[in-house]
């Protein structure tokens, strides 16, 4: 199964994607929620293969079969945070990741740029919620 790369960003006040290198041609699509940007993904991704065959292009076996799944790359702090604010509060990403909860919330209105070390904070910290929820039997 191919992995399809979907760059996500916060643009303004909503998310915006593209899909990476191994997908011919360009795909660009926005939605309001990570969800919808999930859907979008998949429907546009749809479309464009529809169009790329129906036009002749050489178009990957498992592009047209389906056989892929998308992965998620958020491009800065606010799109990550923005995405998963319907399952975790900046409370708990604060007590995960040891970054003050106010300093999250900058992050998450796109009024502060996390360096890297603190970007990389915040996913370790939200991983560490998810080996936690995992471990719930």
């Amino acid at each position: 199964m191919e992995k399809i790369r979907v760059d996500v960003a916060w643009c303004e006040n909503n998310f915006s994607a593209s899909l990476g290198e191994n997908v011919p041609g360009a795909v660009v699509f926005t939605a309001d929620t990570f969800a919808d940007l999930q859907k979008e993904a998949k429907e546009s991704l749809g479309f464009h293969v529809e169009g790329m065959v129906a036009d002749g292009d050489d178009v990957p076996r498992w592009l047209v079969d389906g056989d892929y799944e998308f992965e998620y790359r958020f491009l800065d702090a606010t799109s990550l945070l923005r995405a998963y604010e319907p399952f975790l509060s900046l409370a708990a990403i604060s007590r995960a990741s040891g970054i003050n909860q106010h300093q999250l919330s900058h992050y998450a209105n796109g009024i502060k740029r996390p360096r890297a070390q603190q970007r990389e904070r915040i996913v370790e910290g939200i991983h560490k919620i998810g080996k936690e929820l995992l471990a719930i039997v």
